[in-house]
């Protein structure tokens, strides 16, 4: 029993079989693309230093910050400010419930008068008394009692004075003012809550002193002084900008192990308090395989280069990359010394693709 399909299969055989005896090949698949030649930088690879850099999570924030609190207790009745206001050195941030201040000025006041006709009745006793001590019309032991009762008669008017200058300092704690230009950054309460010595209500910054805060682990540390160069990243912009380590404290974290490293920042360097980045540290040299940035690529979520052999002919090779610094980046593994890479016009160079050097070079 002949099989439906079997002559039509036999037939497309002995066709290909045919045109094979003739020398003819079959026709290439659709879709099929010869190489490019591409023109583009070759450079060769060879070792070279470079700086051994180690990263670190940073923070920027501000150098002047302070919590404004209350120095006495009552009900908050005013706050004059917002977060993100700006706010001038001396401007009333927020006002708490004098009536409590004002009867202890009152009662203030009154402890004043009474030690001061105290004062006075004394004084009248003294000098009336001392006439009388000079004419020997009293005796010592009456004349010493005046004198000491005088003497006290002084001392509690100083300290009714005193006490009345410490209530009216109060007046003016319970009006709080900023203690420098700034902004405001945080508000802990509302109108209504009770205020108490040592409880913050606005928390405020000088967004004109700013600087990078991190902490590094003691390998990294021990490279740092004052004044060194630290490279810094921001991720939001893609930027680079170059600070300074102001302030290094060698006492470590105890939970972290890690010290606390301050970073000052150059003129115009356009962050704000609260931004993440990154800093970068040299801890020193070594020898190693650096690249130009420009032959690095991610092709379908691959880091490699292109490597282009003795016939010219490129090859996409998966690479693992270090940092970049100075637009040259650090190969850790995937390269070695003497091939040759495409530094340049890879966008739209293919493996297989042949590479006609514009200009051979070293690296």
């Amino acid at each position: 029993m002949n099989h439906p399909i079997a002559k039509p299969l036999i037939i497309a055989v002995l066709s290909a079989l045919i045109l094979t005896g003739c020398g003819k090949q079959p026709a290439e698949p659709a879709g099929t693309t010869t190489a490019n030649t591409i023109k583009a930088n070759v450079i060769s690879i060879k070792t070279s230093s470079a700086p051994i850099i180690a990263n670190a999570p940073a923070t920027v924030v501000a150098e002047q910050q302070a919590e404004i609190a209350s120095r006495i207790m009552g009900f908050i009745r005013e706050i004059n400010v917002e977060v993100g206001q700006k706010v001038s050195a001396g401007q009333h941030l927020f006002r708490i419930d004098p009536s409590d201040i004002q009867g202890q000025v009152s009662q203030a006041n009154a402890g004043l008068a009474q030690a001061q006709a105290a004062l006075a009745d004394a004084k009248n006793d003294y000098e009336r008394f001392g006439t009388l001590y000079k004419e020997e019309a009293i005796p010592k032991a009456q004349w010493d009692k005046i004198r000491l009762q005088y003497q006290v008669a002084q001392q509690q008017f100083a300290a009714a004075k005193a006490g009345l200058g410490s209530a009216g300092a109060q007046m003016n704690y319970a009006t709080p003012t900023a203690p420098f230009a700034g902004v405001i950054t945080q508000k802990l309460a509302n109108v209504g809550d009770l205020a108490a010595p040592g409880r913050p209500i606005l928390v405020m910054e000088n967004p004109a002193k700013l600087l990078v805060q991190t902490q590094v682990p003691e390998d990294i540390f021990k490279h740092l002084q004052i004044g060194t160069p630290v490279s810094l990243h921001i991720d939001s912009t893609n930027t680079d900008i170059t600070g300074k380590v102001s302030n290094l404290v060698t006492a470590a974290d105890p939970m972290s192990h890690t010290h606390l490293v301050k970073i000052a920042l150059p003129e115009g360097h356009g962050l704000q308090s609260g931004m993440f980045i990154q800093a970068s540290f040299s801890t020193g040299m070594a020898a190693g395989l650096n690249v130009p940035a420009s032959a690095i690529l991610n092709r379908a979520g691959i880091t490699g280069v292109f490597v282009v052999d003795n016939q010219g002919i490129a090859h996409y090779r998966m690479v693992r990359v270090g940092d970049t610094q100075n637009n040259m980046t650090t190969i850790q593994a995937g390269l070695n010394t003497g091939e040759q890479i495409v530094t340049s016009n890879t966008d739209h160079l293919e493996s297989g693709d042949k590479v006609i050097n514009t200009g051979v070079g070293n690296v």
